[in-house]
């Protein structure tokens, strides 16, 4: 599913107009993506839960040469799905 799939299952769901379904869907995102910039985490009961993790630098190999390369230390976005998302989806 695509983000213009999601909007107009989201409007379709919602009895909102498409543009609305999308200003909420970027408003989410926007939100969500602020909040964890500043390291906040973020949860859904019964969906789940996005927090930030920090990933250390390390040695990785090119696997076009076999060369060693450094790789830089960044932070990552963790999901962990909730139960009732997990049940939906067994």
């Amino acid at each position: 599913m695509n983000k213009a799939e999601l909007i107009d299952a989201i409007a379709s769901a919602s009895g909102l107009t498409k543009a609305d379904a999308k200003r909420a869907l970027d408003g989410f995102v926007d939100a969500t993506s602020s909040a964890l910039k500043t390291g906040d985490r973020i949860s859904l009961v019964g969906f789940g839960s996005f927090s930030v993790s920090k990933r250390e630098a390390r040695t990785g190999r090119n696997p076009q040469t076999g060369k060693e390369i450094k790789i830089a230390a960044k932070n990552v976005v963790r999901f962990k799905a909730g139960a009732d998302l997990t049940d939906k989806v067994n």
